[in-house]
């Protein structure tokens, strides 16, 4: 390993921050009864009162309450819990149909098409060549049977941001429950509640710097939607199983750090390494919208290149970054994502995605494009499509 290896895969998981694991550390160590009700014994209502607290500080970052606020393991459970605890609720009572789009992240994806093998009828929208989804091709695929819509605030890969107020409209107008995956813009991408119709959300805490295994969902008041984790009679009894207390006092603790300062600092970083390869790298397109994306993606793809070619020989230069191509996918296929807006194989095959986090600087953008210009000059060089 390098003694400056530069991290720059933070959508898939960052690095915890230290003031958010000094606050996790007594609630392993000191304080680590099972939350109890205040009729417990006292380790036991710290907790409960920690994790309540912790509760209300995430649900405010979204403008809800706590009582619509509901701790899970990971944003994968809370999609799941969205798309089959609403099918639970609402079956018998509506219809079987559901909308996701065609470039969700696999728990939406992969819960829509268990669902699909169930039975029931699944519309997966188009998108544009930058992963947009069109209101109004959705508003023409509602039907009286449609009982959820799926689409992600942003998409993990590409980085486009989705219209959600749009969407949420179209979705209010037609009386049909609307979950959006936010996983990657929580904190970063401001969703108000109260200004937004959205029925449901998907959040974690590994994307803002806090720790894996904890994520939640809010479920605006009224929505109906079913247990679907069965166990005890926990997090208002729609979610089995004792409560994650370190995890959610370092969830709210990740929450409060993050500021708008650093999200428009990471948003330059952003931009700088964008118009560095675009101006000094032949052959290199931006995958996902210039400007609706979140800030901190950038996912281009490098002509006549593999891509796990270059993550390879980056990481022989001390980067982590990740790509799009079917050699890096235990599926061996292609980034369904850019393969869904735009077609082309050859594009998802050399895609790589920087993601950026609170540890990276403006110098680390400009180091990886100085070793991306090299790294993809010399790999054209024996590249069969390169050469040609």
């Amino acid at each position: 390993m390098f003694d400056n290896y530069i991290y720059m895969d933070n959508s898939s998981m960052t690095r915890i921050d230290d003031a958010v694991f000094e606050e996790m550390k007594k609630y392993f160590l000191e304080k680590y009864a099972v939350a109890t009700s205040d009729f417990g014994y006292s380790m036991g209502v710290e907790a409960r009162e920690a994790l309540e607290t912790s509760r209300e500080i995430i649900a405010g970052a979204l403008g809800a309450s706590k009582e619509e606020f509901i701790f899970t393991s990971g944003s994968a459970e809370s999609s799941n819990m969205a798309l089959k605890g609403v099918v639970l609720a609402l079956r018998d009572k509506k219809g079987n149909h559901i909308i996701v789009s065609k470039i969700e992240d696999f728990p939406v994806l992969n819960s829509a098409k268990s669902l699909e093998k169930q039975g029931f009828k699944i519309s997966y929208l188009d998108v544009d060549e930058y992963g947009r989804v069109d209101p109004d091709v959705l508003r023409g695929t509602i039907t009286d049977e449609t009982i959820l819509v799926s689409i992600q605030h942003a998409n993990q890969e590409i980085g486009t941001l989705q219209d959600i107020e749009a969407i949420g409209k179209v979705c209010h107008e037609k009386g049909v429950i609307f979950h959006t995956d936010a996983t990657h813009t929580f904190t970063k991408i401001p969703i108000d509640v109260n200004k937004v119709h959205v029925d449901l959300i998907s959040v974690a805490a590994y994307t803002l710097h806090g720790p894996n295994g904890i994520g939640g969902i809010y479920i605006r008041k009224g929505t109906r939607i079913g247990k679907w984790l069965d166990g005890g009679f926990q997090e208002f009894n729609k979610r089995g199983g004792v409560e994650n207390v370190p995890g959610a006092v370092g969830f709210a603790k990740a929450v409060e750090l993050v500021t708008d300062k650093e999200n428009k600092r990471i948003k330059k970083i952003r931009n700088h390494l964008i118009d560095r390869i675009l101006d000094e790298v032949p052959q290199s397109v931006l995958n996902g919208h210039r400007t609706q994306r979140i800030p901190q993606n950038v996912n281009i793809t490098f002509q006549y290149v593999e891509g796990e070619s270059i993550t390879l020989h980056l990481d022989m230069r001390g980067f982590a970054v990740s790509t799009g191509s079917s050699c890096f996918s235990r599926t061996l296929e292609a980034s369904h994502v850019i393969m869904a807006a735009s077609g082309d194989s050859e594009r998802a095959h050399g895609s790589i995605r920087f993601t950026f986090g609170r540890y990276n600087t403006m110098e680390d953008a400009d180091a990886v494009a100085d070793a991306i210009a090299a790294v993809v000059e010399n790999l054209r060089k024996i590249s069969p499509l390169g050469k040609k």
